[in-house]
């Protein structure tokens, strides 16, 4: 026997909040109803589940303005860092997420560093480099670093 409920949550494989969707009355009553995922269909219910759509829509778009003007501070960034060098200008060591992330700081952007996309080992050579910063899963900003031989 099936049964109509409306889906409190985004559930895998079966649809999102606030969908009417038909599932196994055992399906409802032991997986669905007991981890608050679903309900059975009734007017009180429709409106709470719409406020809660508006709700999270509002906080996904206020998130993704945030993003925005972050992506746009990025985007007109340019880092220099420096570093020592050995022979025939080669690094020691590498520049790194968290070496950027402070670089950022002290230009007034605050970030994680597991945000920024470095290749693997992170940056080795001098010269000008050009950086991935995920800051949404809709908005990347491109960040410009100028790696320089720090004078002795």
């Amino acid at each position: 026997m099936a049964v109509e409920i409306i889906l409190l949550e985004d559930v895998a494989g079966l649809g999102k909040i606030g969908e009417q969707v038909r599932v196994a009355d055992g399906y409802a009553r032991n997986y669905l109803f007991p981890r608050q995922l679903g309900q059975k269909l009734s007017p009180g219910l429709m409106r709470q589940i719409e406020a809660k759509k508006l709700r999270l829509q509002k906080e996904h778009s206020e998130r993704l303005e945030v993003a925005r003007s972050m992506a746009d501070k990025i985007a007109g960034t340019a880092l220099q860092i420096f570093v020592a060098v050995g022979d025939n200008d080669k690094l020691y060591g590498s520049v790194n997420s968290q070496m950027l992330a402070e670089a950022l700081l002290e230009k007034g952007i605050e970030v994680e560093r597991s945000i920024i996309s470095l290749p693997e080992g992170g940056l080795r050579e001098l010269g000008e480099h050009h950086v991935a910063v995920k800051l949404h899963a809709e908005i990347k900003a491109s960040l410009q670093v100028n790696i320089l031989k720090k004078e002795d």
